[in-house]
């Protein structure tokens, strides 16, 4: 049985996909300039006063 599987799958195929190669990336395109990516603010968000009332009255 086993000997005539291998058979069967050179037949048949199989449904793996062929790996991609490994190593270096290909990267983009030579010579083509990148942009920096666009810098935010900093959002510093404070503690509410009132949940400290609240807190304080139980």
């Amino acid at each position: 049985m086993a000997q005539s599987m291998f058979g069967l799958l050179v037949e048949i195929g199989t449904p793996a996909k062929t790996p991609k190669p490994s190593g270096f990336s290909t990267g983009g395109k030579t010579g083509k300039l990148r942009s920096k990516r666009t810098r935010y603010p900093v959002v510093k968000k404070r503690k509410s006063p009132i949940k400290k009332a609240k807190n304080l009255k139980i």
